[in-house]
């Protein structure tokens, strides 16, 4: 006899028994794995890395966040942090408060990321404008912009791989 095929995650009860894991359950684990991956001093390999952090962190966020993770000279991990807290469709983000807090950690590099609550990753106008102004004032301090990525419900945009900087 074939054993029926699963499609949903499992718990161990304590007595020793599975039952099916709930999307609380799910989600807790994945934070788990998430922040032990991307702890202080872990290296940062490339793009993916950054998304998967952002992703988990900002996806399911009922109001706008811009967070921003701050990095050494050879992309480990300093610190992340959610910066500015808005509205279902904006926040007030501060270029000079990043930069004041890449001098406090003495970073070289900076990823950024905010999330759209409405689930559409597609930038604005003023998401391109911020990126540019966070760029060049980043710049001043020698802080390299990496990226800022956009956070929906489903795809990440990249301002960096959309050729916006």
């Amino acid at each position: 006899m074939e054993t029926a095929k699963r499609n949903h995650l499992e718990v161990r009860e304590i007595s020793g028994d599975y039952r099916p894991a709930t999307e609380q359950e799910i989600l807790a684990a994945a934070e788990k794995v998430i922040n032990s991956k991307f702890r202080r001093g872990a290296r940062i390999q490339g793009p993916e890395d950054s998304k998967a952090l952002f992703r988990q962190k900002l996806a399911f966020q009922d109001n706008e966040v811009f967070a921003v993770l701050f990095l050494d000279a050879r992309h480990r991990v300093m610190e992340y942090k959610e910066m500015f807290h808005g509205t279902i469709n904006s926040a007030q983000v501060h270029p000079r408060s990043i930069a004041q807090r890449a001098l406090q950690l003495n970073a070289a590099a900076v990823s950024v990321a905010h999330n759209h609550p409405s689930g559409d990753p597609e930038p604005s106008q003023q998401d391109i404008d911020l990126t540019k102004r966070l760029k060049d004032a980043l710049k001043l301090v020698d802080v390299n912009l990496l990226d800022h990525l956009i956070i929906g419900s489903v795809d990440i945009f990249s301002l960096v791989e959309r050729g916006h900087f």
